[in-house]
């Protein structure tokens, strides 16, 4: 027997692999798996959108050569083009200045606007319409409101001054009037002015909201926090020579963010309150949620700074009185990125809210005027993810969850009906497997689109509250893609560290894959806490963001690697304390989890080779935890390319960190950084940046480089020009980055010559 990286593992009598060096033509292969894959499946449809307030819907699905995009009548079955196609590709092609191709639009997900005359969509993360009589596609403006860093800190370097907010009515209008608002009738006759703002507790012009009797409206009062602005130089910008530079608002964990206090203006009575500093201690985000239907409050969310107690508040509109109508708190993190909140017949009686409080992800019906818990709704060891549709008159709720049925992957998620008493459960999606359900505007119909790693999509379009499906939409048929080679991943799974916890993840194997030889193992890694990310859908060709997909693992095994990808402890959609252990605790990264699951699989197969070390890689926080792997657990994993990664949580946005790594920065950031521990690295690393990342401030990895450099230590590194934050990935160079990528796990775990790219 030999002992391994802390495990004892039986000597195989497999061989290892020895192929022939990989040629040119071997890496184009790889590369451009996706490209050839992408067109070989038929009637694969995903996603659907149901046009507005009617029983028609709208979706894309797989046909030859590409992708069509469709209207489908629910009753009749009648199906349109949503759009011509071929118009479309030629004004998108000169609009963004790229080459189009009509089966190949660069867009998954689209919805038409309220009157159907123009689609929107996003193309490079950015929002574009374009007009179908017209065909005029241009990026679309979401207004001139002032913006914010991150949601917490106002650009004060924007002026708002000629704004004018104008209520629905058309009858009032709000204009800045130096540090105060000036409420005027639609003829110019002044109503109200507010007359104690200053420089540094300002009223926001872009907060008002109006009542529904038109007498009155809320705004936020601000005391302006401190602003951060990250600096980039644009070394190869396109339309000059010189660089450029470019400056980013960019609030960091612990930077003061803007302190708003919610203001209610009562038009006819002539005066106005604003909620007191300390009935809103270290608030975080403050958010006006909307007036009740009668006029006379506001609904308010209030989070505190450190993400532990969190409260919907209501505030009088006669006296300025606040009360919770529902309270949070938690001694770790309120997990706040998937919370739900409904006033029924928004009158403030009763409220619906998802909490945690029982450790598992449920519903509860709250007395909104006491804040006391009325009726749990959901109660188990599943995981309630979204609510699709609260039917008011029949006190219902619709919602999707996982982890109800024992008998499958607790992951999968299925869609529910309940009583707001919660009685009378019926599952809508009975089929094992991963269910996307969209109902409808007037809730009558909805559509089942179900599939597995393993099961292609399949849709079905039923009636609400009818157990039987009207007919089967689609069927996905993926008989040549199976031809050309496509293999399903295999599924495994494995204890936590817990020694009751289930670790599920996948398997990928190479298209030429020999049972007799061993395989060096390569993991794919997202932990980033606020999901789980491990495929349970079908769909393998999606790009590497928030972990690579199947098509990528594919592609990286077919040069001679095992590859997987697996959920461990610190990720969200199981137990609240499976997800607390990411709670100031960042570098975790599940890796006690993953190293338990590696020697499960290297003791169950054994072409599972993990006797050189395990190779890994993954963006953003997977560009974190790649690091982390090499730093805090050197003695497994060996190599590492790290894309984009926030190396250091305090370099990295507030939003994000704050919510695990709590507030204010203490130890627990040092000790997850990767930049403070780069000096224990032993393996090799690849760090891949876009100079041009929005979204982790690109000195992170300089940071990186610079601790590496004093530490002596050899690593490689990419630096993508004018790159963003998915440069590499799902943008820019890919095929390039995907390229070098390979290349580097061949050379440092095979230790196999690669070609010379730059001779012919």
């Amino acid at each position: 027997m030999k002992k391994l990286f802390g495990a004892t593992i039986a000597i195989s009598l497999t061989l290892s692999v020895t192929a022939a060096p990989l040629t040119k033509s071997d890496f184009d292969a790889s590369v451009k798996l996706r490209e050839n894959w992408i067109t070989k499946t038929r009637d694969l449809m995903f996603p659907v959108s149901w046009l507005n307030d009617k029983h028609e819907f709208a979706y894309r699905q797989s046909v030859e050569g590409g992708f069509g995009y469709f209207v489908q009548h629910a009753e009749t079955g009648k199906i349109r083009p949503a759009f011509d196609q071929e118009a479309l590709a030629q004004a998108l092609s000169k609009a963004a200045g790229e080459e189009m191709s009509a089966l190949m639009l660069p867009f998954e997900t689209f919805r038409f606007n309220h009157d159907e005359t123009a689609i929107q969509f996003s193309l490079h993360y950015e929002p574009w319409e374009c007009e179908l009589a017209t065909m005029h596609c241009a990026e679309r403006s979401f207004g001139d409101a002032r913006p914010r860093g991150f949601g917490v800190v106002r650009d004060l370097r924007v002026s708002r001054a000629d704004a004018v907010i104008t209520s629905g009515n058309g009858e009032l209008n709000v204009t800045e009037d130096g540090y105060n608002l000036l409420i005027t009738d639609a003829n110019g006759n002044q109503l109200y002015r507010t007359t104690d703002g200053v420089k540094d507790n300002f009223y926001d012009i872009d907060s008002i909201s109006f009542s529904p009797d038109g007498q009155a409206l809320s705004t936020m009062k601000v005391v302006p926090g401190e602003p951060r602005y990250v600096t980039r130089v644009v070394s190869s910008p396109e339309d000059q020579v010189q660089p450029k530079v470019v400056t980013q608002l960019y609030p960091k964990p612990g930077d003061k963010v803007d302190f708003d206090q919610p203001v209610i203006i009562d038009l006819k009575a002539k005066k106005q309150f604003v909620i007191a500093p300390d009935r809103i201690p270290g608030a975080y985000e403050m958010s006006i949620y909307g007036w009740h239907k009668n006029s006379d409050s506001i609904i308010i969310r209030y989070l505190q700074r450190g993400h532990q107690r969190e409260e919907v508040l209501q505030m009088d509109r006669s006296n300025g009185a606040v009360h919770a109508m529902v309270s949070e708190t938690a001694e770790t993190f309120i997990y706040g990125w998937t919370g739900f909140f409904h006033d029924v017949d928004n009158a403030g009686k009763e409220i619906i809210w998802r909490s945690e409080r029982d450790g598992w992800a449920h519903l509860y019906l709250i007395n909104g005027e006491t804040g006391e818990v009325k009726q749990q709704i959901t109660e188990g060891e599943f995981v309630v993810r979204e609510v699709q549709k609260v039917d008011e008159e029949n006190r219902q709720i619709y919602f999707s969850a996982n982890g109800m049925n024992k008998d499958e992957d607790p992951y999968f998620i299925h869609d529910y009906r309940i009583n707001f008493d919660g009685t009378d459960l019926v599952a809508l999606t009975p089929e094992k497997a991963n269910h996307e359900v969209y109902f409808s505007d007037d809730m009558q119909y909805y559509i089942d689109i179900y599939s597995r790693v393993d099961l292609p999509n399949i849709t079905k379009l039923y009636k609400t509250g009818e157990a039987t499906p009207i007919r089967t939409v689609a069927e996905a048929d993926i008989s040549e893609l199976l031809d050309a080679g496509f293999q399903f991943p295999q599924t495994f799974v494995a204890k936590a560290r817990d020694g009751k916890s289930d670790i599920w993840g996948l398997i990928v194997k190479p298209q030429n894959f020999d049972p007799n030889k061993t395989y060096p193992v390569i993991e794919n890694i997202y932990a980033g806490p606020h999901d789980s990310f491990v495929p349970k859908s079908f769909w393998p060709f999606g790009y590497h963001s928030g972990g690579d997909k199947v098509i990528g693992m594919q592609a990286l095994a077919n040069v001679g690697f095992i590859v997987v990808q697996m959920d461990g402890m610190g990720t969200a959609n199981r137990s609240k304390a499976f997800h607390d252990v990411a709670w100031k605790n960042l570098g975790d990264s599940g890796f006690p989890d993953r190293i338990l699951w590696h020697k499960a699989a290297a003791e169950k197969y054994p072409w599972y080779d993990i006797s050189g070390g395990v190779g890994i890689y993954g963006g953003s926080a997977g560009g974190q935890s790649t690091l982390g792997a090499l730093v805090f657990h050197p003695e497994f994993y060996s190599t590492g390319v790290a894309f984009a990664g926030c190396f250091d949580n305090r370099m990295d946005k507030i939003v994000w960190n704050e919510q695990w790594l709590g507030y204010p920065v203490d130890e627990s950031y040092v000790a997850s950084s990767g930049t403070e521990h780069a000096a224990n690295m032993t393996g090799d690393l690849f760090i891949i940046v876009g100079e041009q990342d929005s979204n982790v401030d690109p000195a992170s990895s300089m940071q990186v480089v610079n601790a590496l450099i004093k530490a002596g230590k050899d690593f490689d590194l990419l630096v993508i020009p004018n790159g963003e934050h998915s440069a590499g990935r799902s943008t820019g160079p890919v095929d390039y980055a995907q390229r070098r990528q390979f290349a580097f796990f061949v050379e440092k775990m095979k230790q196999q010559r690669t070609p010379n790219w730059n001779k012919q």
